[in-house]
């Protein structure tokens, strides 16, 4: 377990879902909002990022045990999510990794691997999953001295700006197959998913 906190994006409206939840979509038996909750927290402590309450994604959670940040103005985008969560963290957290809620094939061990490459590469301040062919994806830790950068952040586009500003400071963690990058947006994408996969 590590001590960095993990930030779980789970505030979005699913506006590409025509009207169902991808966050409550049954993976492996429970929701994808759970699975990726439980799957976080075998690496690390939690912080879930959800809108106002009450709200039918709060059903998934129960009894697990995450800090929820609510999310007031969570139709901005990611970056609203990412500002609220960040008030959440311990005065002396060292970095944060920040997960998206819709990566149904992303492993604790995963999780683990990236968290690892914060103390095993110490002169990077951005660490991240990616495929094993390279190509970046996620989850993302962030050191502590981009945290102001991070909360300057607004819209929807997550924290890319920030990632480019330091791309010499990035450092890569291969993950296995499309575990990184794989997030299912539409009906479309949860039926390809599906079709290849017993859930």
């Amino acid at each position: 377990m590590s001590d960095i906190p993990i930030i779980l994006l789970a505030a979005g409206q699913s506006r590409r879902m025509a009207g169902s939840d991808k966050l409550m979509q049954s993976v492996d038996g429970v929701p994808l909002l759970r699975r990726s909750a439980q799957t976080a927290l075998q690496a690390g402590p939690v912080i879930v990022a959800l809108p106002p309450a009450p709200h039918p994604r709060d059903a998934a959670l129960k009894g697990l045990d995450v800090v929820t940040a609510r999310i007031a103005n969570a139709e901005e985008g990611m970056n609203a999510s990412l500002r609220g969560a960040l008030r959440h963290l311990p005065s002396n957290t060292r970095a944060v990794m920040v997960l998206l809620a819709d990566l149904p094939e992303i492993t604790a061990d995963d999780l683990n691997r990236v968290l690892a490459a914060v103390d095993d590469h110490p002169d990077n301040l951005i660490w991240r999953g990616a495929t094993e062919t390279g190509k970046p994806g996620h989850p993302v830790v962030f050191a502590r001295q981009l945290f102001g950068d991070l909360n300057r952040l607004t819209g929807d586009a997550g924290a890319q700006s920030v990632v480019r500003s330091h791309q010499d400071k990035v450092f890569l963690q291969p993950l296995p197959g499309r575990n990184a990058l794989l997030d299912l947006d539409t009906p479309d994408d949860w039926a390809r998913w599906r079709a290849g996969k017993t859930v």
